[in-house]
């Protein structure tokens, strides 16, 4: 019987696939695990890579580019584990005894849908993996590092596909609110992210990643806030992207900036019919939720 699926979509990070999916294996390998794949029509030789040597797990092929939140979409479906372990193909853990650890936190947390683990986020692996953290309530979970409880997973709306990268998990953490299911971080497992953040600015998809995670924030805005909570928050989040790139020269997020609001043109009769608004009482109790802990940061001795 299958207790846990370990999912994870790639799209040409043939090298870093290889690193996780090592990292992985004394996981996959047991009885209660399985491994699934998603290889969205990479060119570097990633779907060849895995027939050759990963070919009695559950792969997925796209013939064509359909995004990771598609993806992660396919893979959590498909999953016929109780808990969905989702990696990101750059990733992977440093904690021992994982699975024992995820599996007590949902056991002793009857109402968690999804845990948001511990991420550190580096070229290189922190020095220590000792932290002061306490598993607590949340607001959100990260991408690159969190687990769905089936069940939880089953009683809400696929992610936006649309939104094609960002704002996915989001767009989960309220509709899970709304349903009173719970999200709680879980600092007993940590992963270890093999991003360098600061270099992120340099490379060639900065302006891409900036355009849609920008939308996606004001897609969410449009989806689920209040109607009177929109028009400052909205003016006032593209002020501060005005001031913080446009003003300092920042052509690239300039752009990015126009491209973004004119998304939200384009979609805001999409957004519209499948709003799901909170209520003011509940718009209150979930700005109340300790914020999502994006960056974990080794404790100084």
């Amino acid at each position: 019987m299958i207790t846990f699926s370990i999912v994870i979509t790639t799209y040409n990070r043939l090298s870093d696939l290889e690193i996780t999916l090592k990292s992985l294996e004394h996981l996959f390998q047991r009885d209660d695990v399985e491994l699934l794949v998603l290889d969205d029509d990479s060119i570097d030789g990633t779907q060849q890579f895995l027939k050759n040597n990963y070919h009695s797990h559950r792969l997925f092929f796209n013939t064509k580019r359909k995004g990771l939140i598609y993806n992660r979409n396919v893979l959590n479906n498909h999953a016929k584990g109780d808990y969905i372990i989702s990696v990101d193909d750059d990733a992977h853990f440093l904690t021992k005894n994982i699975l024992e650890e995820i599996q007590k936190c949902f056991n002793e947390y009857s109402d968690c849908a999804v845990q948001s683990l511990r991420i550190f986020w580096g070229a290189n692996q922190p020095k220590t993996f000792r932290t002061k953290d306490k598993i607590k309530l949340t607001k959100g979970f990260v991408g690159c590092g969190h687990v769905w409880r089936k069940t939880a997973w089953n009683t809400i709306t696929n992610y936006p596909a649309w939104f094609v990268f960002y704002g996915e998990e989001e767009f989960a953490s309220y509709q899970l609110f709304k349903s009173n299911w719970k999200i709680y971080y879980n600092p007993n497992v940590l992963v270890h992210h093999r991003v360098d953040v600061k270099l992120r600015k340099e490379q060639k998809d900065y302006q891409i990643r900036l355009r849609r995670s920008l939308r996606s924030g004001w897609y969410l805005y449009v989806l689920f806030y209040p109607l009177n909570q929109i028009p400052k928050r909205f003016l006032y989040t593209v002020y501060t992207q005005i001031k913080r790139k446009t003003f300092k020269g920042d052509i690239k997020a300039s752009i990015a900036i126009i491209q973004a609001l004119f998304d939200v043109l384009l979609n805001f009769p999409r957004l519209i019919k499948i709003s799901n608004r909170l209520t003011q009482v509940e718009f209150k109790a979930y700005q109340k939720l300790p914020e999502t802990k994006l960056y974990w940061k080794p404790e100084q001795d």
